[in-house]
């Protein structure tokens, strides 16, 4: 068995102390931001290496899916996204609801406050399915991945804030459907894929705790 896991499985080789930054360069600063960094960090040889690494510096974000255990649905959004500019299929997405941690919310804050606003919904019980790093290689992002009991009757229609440029759709799509739509593709994206292949492995035990 390798020497980095233990009982409690694997750790990593190095710790913080084990890298610098020996100079940091702003190349863009607005609504997300853009640094050159200067780093230099131990080799599992055990030696060390100097490289430079453009970093897209992103804030922290929540995403959550909406589950209605009695109606065995998921409330899912649609949206425009530009990152899928150039998908063959088009640049709308079936998203999970999802927001920017603003100054002293926690995740379960934006999840509350992104829900009302974009899909017209209150929340119940919320718990936590993951934090994770979506793109590592060259984005600083960590995404809080919840899961929200909601009661997904009246929620429906087109909503967001124009003054953001949103223009998103609701839709109400029953439970098994929507794991079959992640595995053909047609949910493409990490939060919602992650997200809802936890519920298919945790659906009996919030069936139990939500279901009236």
């Amino acid at each position: 068995m390798s020497e980095d896991f233990t009982s409690q499985g694997w750790e990593p080789t190095y710790q913080q102390k084990d890298f610098s930054i020996d100079k940091q360069e702003s190349l863009y600063d607005g609504f997300f931001k853009m640094l050159k960094l200067h780093l230099t960090h131990k080799t599992f040889a055990g030696d060390s290496i100097s490289i430079q690494r453009e970093l897209f510096y992103r804030d922290d974000a929540v995403c959550v899916l909406l589950y209605d255990a009695n109606e065995q649905v998921v409330v899912l959004v649609e949206q425009f996204r530009v990152g899928v500019f150039d998908n063959p299929e088009g640049p709308w997405l079936l998203e999970l609801v999802a927001g920017i941690v603003e100054q002293g919310e926690s995740a379960e804050d934006v999840a509350r406050r992104e829900s009302e606003e974009e899909a017209g919904a209150q929340l119940g019980e919320v718990v936590s399915i993951s934090r994770f790093v979506p793109s590592s290689g060259g984005t600083r992002e960590y995404i809080d991945l919840l899961c929200a009991s909601v009661d997904s009757r009246g929620v429906e229609g087109i909503h967001g804030l124009p003054h953001e440029g949103e223009d998103i759709k609701v839709h109400k799509i029953p439970v098994d459907k929507a794991f079959e739509l992640v595995k053909s593709g047609k949910i493409n994206n990490a939060p919602a894929m992650i997200a809802l292949q936890w519920l298919q492995l945790n659906k009996a035990e919030l069936d139990q705790r939500w279901s009236n």
